[in-house]
């Protein structure tokens, strides 16, 4: 009787082994499944982000016949770089580059500062109308830029900076973003800071300075990508501001690239290859850094 129970019990056990060991090979089926849907769909948006800064690069190396050919040769070899070559030495390009990053790294670097300020004035600082210059700014955010551009022009043209840098620099500064988002950031900061500053006897600079500013770097580094980003791709303001071929920005000089011996897509192609280099080393230099700031203050919590 004992050899029958034993004999029972060691079959059930081995049948419950079974439908363990089944459900272990359907989970892992499952996962594997899933794992391979995942990649499908992260590969196919990856090709679609990726297919048009493919074609941009692989026009911009292939003559004007080659561009139009088929089928398309998906990598010409040897690459032609006429395009890059006329663009470099028979347009304005390299000033156009000039000027952007000028204008581009003036407006940053001013702004970071300003902003950065006027956050912390606004945030930790017991000033009168605070709420309503809070307020204002809010709506001015709302404010599109077409209906400033008359009155920007016109003052600008009265203070006689039409035709210059301080053109593209100075009405950019007005632009209230870059307080609000410096406000919101440092109003996270534990107000125990300010106050032990202050008993300490430092200044409201001293404190902004010493305490506050190495706190809120990695929000500026948002800021600073932000204001470089908006100035190395703005248009409309340096197309009405300035009218002097050795002011023209990027973006103003490719698009005149049209007007200038007809439809050539190699030439365009390299431009907007160029373009993108600057920005792109910006954006990525700062990402580095704000991903290293960001893991430290990890670390040390």
């Amino acid at each position: 009787m004992s050899q029958l129970v034993g004999t029972d019990l060691r079959r059930a056990s081995a049948g419950d082994q079974r439908i363990v060991a089944g459900h272990v090979r359907a989970e892992h089926r499952r996962r594997r499944l899933a794992g391979a849907g995942r990649h499908l769909i992260l590969g196919l948006v990856t090709f679609v982000l990726v297919a048009p800064f493919y074609y941009v690069v692989l026009a911009s190396l292939k003559n004007g016949t080659e561009i139009f050919s088929y089928p398309p040769k998906l990598l010409p070899i040897p690459p032609y770089l006429g395009n890059y070559h006329k663009l470099l030495f028979e347009t304005g390009f390299p000033r156009w580059m000039f000027n952007t990053l000028l204008v581009a790294g003036s407006v940053t670097a001013i702004k970071v500062v300003i902003d950065s300020m006027a956050g912390y004035a606004l945030a930790k600082l017991d000033l009168t109308g605070k709420r309503a210059i809070f307020l204002a700014m809010l709506i001015l955010l709302m404010v599109p830029l077409g209906a400033l551009i008359v009155p920007l022009w016109a003052m600008a043209s009265a203070l006689g900076i039409t035709n210059t840098y301080l053109a593209l620099i100075l009405p950019p500064l007005a632009n209230p973003l870059g307080v609000f988002l410096m406000r919101q950031f440092i109003l996270g900061l534990p107000n125990d800071l300010e106050n032990a500053g202050r008993l300490d006897g430092l200044s409201e600079f001293a404190i902004y300075r010493k305490i506050v500013l190495p706190l809120i770097k990695p929000g500026l580094v948002v800021l600073a990508v932000i204001i470089f980003t908006d100035q190395f791709m703005s248009f409309i303001w340096p197309l009405i501001a300035t009218s002097s071929d050795n002011l023209q920005v990027l973006t103003v000089g490719v698009a005149a690239l049209r007007s200038h011996g007809g439809a050539d897509y190699g030439l365009w192609s390299a431009a907007a290859v160029m373009s993108l280099v600057p920005i792109g080393l910006f954006f990525f230099a700062l990402q580095r850094q704000f991903l290293a700031r960001s893991l430290a203050g990890a670390l040390k919590q």
